[in-house]
């Protein structure tokens, strides 16, 4: 009965808390109306979200989290320094096509993320059979060397968490 009134706990709870920060409020009425949307909006939006996941290398989650907090940090700092000390003109932005194994669509919501986040880089497009990845690059330098950092430091973990039995 509670999984199906509210199919998914964690997101209910963060609309909740969302909800009462952006109106600054624990109004009984704002409380309430917040309870709504997090029971609502689970609900309607149940068949847009992939299949549930099973986490089958936690450690190997953990290593990811901390792989891309540390790419976020030196990029930030790394665009940063880019955008303080060169001209626009000698920057070299780029799309870059990337070939993917990756298929788990958990999997690939996860890379868009990180690729996402990562400052000096943007999602462009996946393939129709995600078989190729088109990432944009703020300052591309080497793009054999780009590729095989996606591929070894975000793809095959994330294939070990969501595809490997």
């Amino acid at each position: 009965m509670f999984r199906a009134l509210i199919p998914s706990p964690p997101l209910s709870i963060a609309l909740l808390v969302v909800w009462l920060v952006l109106n600054q409020s624990v109004h009984p009425a704002t409380v309430l109306f917040g309870a709504l949307l997090a029971v609502v909006v689970p609900l309607i939006t149940k068949g847009l979200r992939p299949a549930t996941v099973r986490m089958r290398h936690p450690r190997t989650a953990l290593r990811l989290l901390g792989v891309g907090l540390h790419d976020l940090a030196a990029s930030a700092l790394t665009v940063a320094r880019l955008l303080l000390t060169r001209r626009t003109a000698d920057l070299q932005p780029a799309f870059v096509q990337i070939p993917l194994r990756l298929r788990d669509p958990n999997g690939l919501a996860v890379l868009s993320m990180l690729v996402t986040l990562t400052p000096g880089t943007a999602w462009g497009e996946l393939a129709l059979d995600s078989s190729v990845l088109l990432v944009h690059v703020f300052n591309l330098e080497d793009e054999a060397a780009f590729i095989a950092m996606v591929q070894q430091r975000y793809e095959q973990p994330l294939m070990e968490i969501f595809e490997s039995s």
